[in-house]
């Protein structure tokens, strides 16, 4: 019997990861008769990590193939390594290693988010589309999105239960994500740079196009806006539309809706003929509270 603390533990590779079979060969492939994956949803930057994986291409060349599919034209389309490609141009190379295999549109869809979505540095704007786009391609594939877990639940709740599998989100966050591609690309550009909330991001997205827009007016004029405010606007669209006054009406309201402070003073005239001559203002403020609480205990009985 082997020792178990002794065994090798096999991890998944590269290649096994973004599902590249044995008998596939990685070939070098013109970087000029590539382009990039229609609707690509996830951002290539000239960043510091760009920077670092063109050194690093430089040194050591593209040491993982990029995926690649023929397209309808016959031309090769990028599934997976765009960033790699990138990095490749950058470094002065004219080729990359590559893997050319035939996908459907859909597979492709899987393929690219499922080999991209694990990035840590990924943008909340660039997730929702991604999931967007897999749960559109999981449709197609023949999911069973035509069954409900019970009532109220929606149909597509089983492609958000597959995609949030190994993503250590919750289907519900997987949800809301998908619910933030509803934004104009404005509010969108602000929950990614943390200027407004990822929760108020998906409360507005179930709002019409254009008040979103006026939304972002407001928010640009004031530099906030307050989920109070959000979800009064919502309960005022259930009755019916409302123009841009109306709007800015009920978020000026939502903010002006605090506890006014009360101040009340009384003239020294008016005092002193309650009080003996020698009672000082410190006395005469203590028999008020005094009297103040006796009132306050009298009216609670």
């Amino acid at each position: 019997m082997k020792n178990r603390s002794g065994e090798k533990i096999k991890l998944a590779s590269i290649d096994e990861l973004l599902g590249v079979v044995n008998e596939e060969s990685a070939m070098e492939i013109e970087i000029s008769k590539i382009h990039p994956f229609k609707n690509h949803p996830f951002k290539v930057l000239d960043d510091e990590k760009m920077q670092d994986l063109v050194e690093s291409v430089k040194i050591n060349g593209v040491l993982t193939p990029v995926l690649l599919r023929m397209d309808e034209n016959e031309e090769y389309e990028m599934v997976s390594g765009h960033r790699r490609m990138h990095a490749a141009q950058l470094a002065g190379l004219t080729t990359i290693p590559a893997i050319v295999r035939e996908l459907s549109d859909d597979d492709a869809i899987v393929a690219m988010v499922d080999a991209n979505i694990q990035r840590e540095e990924l943008l909340p704007g660039e997730k929702a589309f991604a999931y967007k786009m897999k749960q559109e391609a999981m449709k197609h594939q023949g999911s069973r999105t035509d069954l409900t877990l019970g009532q109220n639940v929606p149909k597509f709740k089983r492609t958000t239960e597959a995609i949030a599998d190994g993503t250590g989100e919750s289907y519900k966050q997987i949800q809301r994500y998908i619910r933030r591609t509803e934004l104009i690309p404005e509010l969108l550009d602000l929950v990614d740079n943390k200027k407004l909330q990822f929760t108020v991001a998906v409360n507005i997205s179930y709002i019409d196009k254009e008040v979103q827009e006026w939304i972002y007016e407001y928010i640009s004029d004031t530099g906030f806006i307050k989920p109070k405010q959000i979800a009064t606007l919502r309960n005022q669209l259930n009755d019916g539309p409302i123009n841009q006054i109306q709007m800015l009406s009920i978020f000026n309201n939502c903010v002006m809706a605090k506890k006014v402070s009360r101040s009340l003073t009384f003239s020294e005239k008016k005092l002193t003929k309650y009080f003996p001559d020698d009672y000082t203002a410190k006395d005469m403020e203590q028999v008020i509270e005094s009297l103040l609480e006796k009132w306050t205990q009298e009216q609670s009985c």
